[in-house]
């Protein structure tokens, strides 16, 4: 029979929970280090790669069990036997799986979503329990090189992913133990952490890991971008600003108001594509519409529309300029001057597609943290490989409609922009403009304010498989290059 290391990651030195000793006196385990300032292996941090290279080199059993330090843990009576069958049965590298969550003194289910190739985030949730073959990091590790010592956040990170590329990373749909809950902020107060000022040294450690192992599965692009391809096709003006709504009467005639109130030396005009709204949206865009031949209100045929598909509506239409410029319908613009900025930044570097900076705020357009969303990450040389490792690349976003119109945009609500700006960085430079252009309301109405867990889930599934999907393309992509 197999033989389970515990690792117990301590790292307040608080004493240890009932959950972490009965897991500790189970028959299959075989060995019980703590990980932390006064433990076996001493660490400020489970993730650094000192750590993790110890746990490799110390745990003389098959399989190391990681125990987070995020939620006290109440294992359920047969965990450990079932996540060692899965393991034992699959070859596995590592296993994780569901939970049951304590909140406010109800328990609830917890499920988290499978692992997949585009799963690379550093963000990625195995819960609390994770078991992995020592047989599978040593491979990986021997293979693919060990753990970089100096790393202080990555380690973890480093061998999952090195893990990841000859070994399955499987989840357990079942929930095999109870926690209390580790982060009890709403999706809409998460959602930036990762572009949090403080935490810059943390972002470039985690960027050098993923674009590490995209040259290691053959996904890394170099800087080299391909030249917007000519068209012939013609437009009725120069750009259109795009605005997809249903149900915001709230807050759409400000988003109106604001694109029409730009002020340029070229043609545009705004488009909505308003999906159906029923709450007041659509009388009041057309009175709006009245009042302004610029403003074009569209309503689509069909009604099974998503974002997406609102934005096809609008780049296919033939009121569409040559530019798209996206304004959310609860947003507005900063300045009289943003449609007229962006355009001179596609005319001055030839991009298929330009990403400004916003600055969040209240529904009164008060700052508030985290203030000025820049995403200063994006560098020319490796934009476009680090946007595989994160979940947004800002806002407003803007396309050359003659290049969008060759790939149109999926037909969701949630993630639709960023499935196209992956498409287009695999061949084409985006630019980006870092002072901020664009107020992002956060309010009640939000759709990602406090999304419940299914729905939280289905979104990062989602972007998994888009990142899966892009990371496919990019190696079929390279292996067209090298002539392979």
């Amino acid at each position: 029979m197999a033989k389970i290391c515990l690792v117990r990651i301590n790292l307040t030195g608080a004493d240890t929970c009932d959950g972490l000793a009965a897991i500790a006196s189970h028959p299959l385990i075989d060995g019980v280090f703590d990980l932390g300032p006064r433990g076996q292996i001493e660490a400020k941090t489970f993730l650094s790669g000192s750590a993790v290279g110890a746990i490799i080199e110390r745990a003389g059993a098959d399989y190391f069990l990681l125990c987070l330090p995020d939620g006290e843990v109440d294992p359920g009576p047969r965990m450990l036997d079932r996540m060692l069958q899965v393991a034992h049965d699959t070859g596995a590298g590592i296993v994780y799986s569901d939970f049951r969550e304590i909140r406010e003194d109800q328990a609830t289910d917890h499920p988290l979503i499978d692992y997949q190739p585009g799963s690379i985030r550093d963000t990625f949730d195995f819960g609390s329990i994770i078991l992995v073959s020592r047989l599978a990091a040593l491979a990986a590790t021997e293979k693919h090189g060990h753990v970089p010592a100096d790393l202080r956040w990555g380690g973890w990170y480093d061998l999952r992913l090195k893990i990841s590329i000859d070994h399955d990373i499987l989840r357990v749909p079942e929930p095999l133990y109870t926690r209390s809950i580790a982060d009890p902020r709403a999706t809409g107060e998460r959602i930036f952490d990762y572009v949090d000022p403080s935490k810059r040294d943390f972002q470039i450690e985690m960027e050098d890991i993923a674009t590490a192992h995209l040259k290691r599965v053959g996904a890394w692009l170099a800087p080299a971008f391909s030249r917007l391809p000519s068209s012939s096709e013609s437009f009725p003006v120069t750009a259109s600003i795009v605005i997809p709504v249903r149900n915001r009467v709230k807050t759409i005639a400000d988003a109106v108001k604001s694109a029409l109130c730009q002020i340029a030396d070229f043609s545009f005009n705004v488009i909505v594509v308003d999906n159906h709204s029923t709450d007041g949206t659509m009388e009041l865009l057309n009175e709006l519409a009245s009042d302004n031949v610029r403003l074009k209100h569209v309503i689509p045929a069909r009604t099974d529309l998503g974002i997406g598909g609102c934005w096809n509506e609008a780049i296919y239409s033939v009121e569409c300029g040559r530019y798209a410029v996206q304004l959310d319908s609860d947003d507005i613009y900063s300045s009289d001057t943003v449609l007229r900025r962006v355009i001179e930044e596609f005319e001055r570097g030839g991009y298929a597609m330009v990403i400004g900076s916003y600055t969040i705020v209240d529904f009164d357009l008060n700052e508030v943290p985290p203030g000025l969303i820049d995403h200063r990450e994006w560098t020319r040389d490796n934009g476009r490989n680090n946007a595989l490792r994160i979940n947004g690349l800002g806002a407003p976003r803007a396309f050359d409609v003659a290049v969008l119109r060759g790939i149109g945009l999926p037909n969701v609500s949630y993630g639709e922009d960023y499935a196209v700006a992956l498409r287009l960085s695999r061949e084409y430079e985006i630019g980006r403009i870092y002072e901020s252009l664009y107020y992002a309301r956060r309010w009640s109405g939000n759709s990602d304010s406090a999304l419940p867990l299914t729905t939280a889930n289905r979104y990062d599934a989602y972007k998994d498989r888009l990142r899966t999907i892009e990371i496919m393309a990019r190696q079929r992509f390279n292996s067209e290059e090298d002539g392979s």
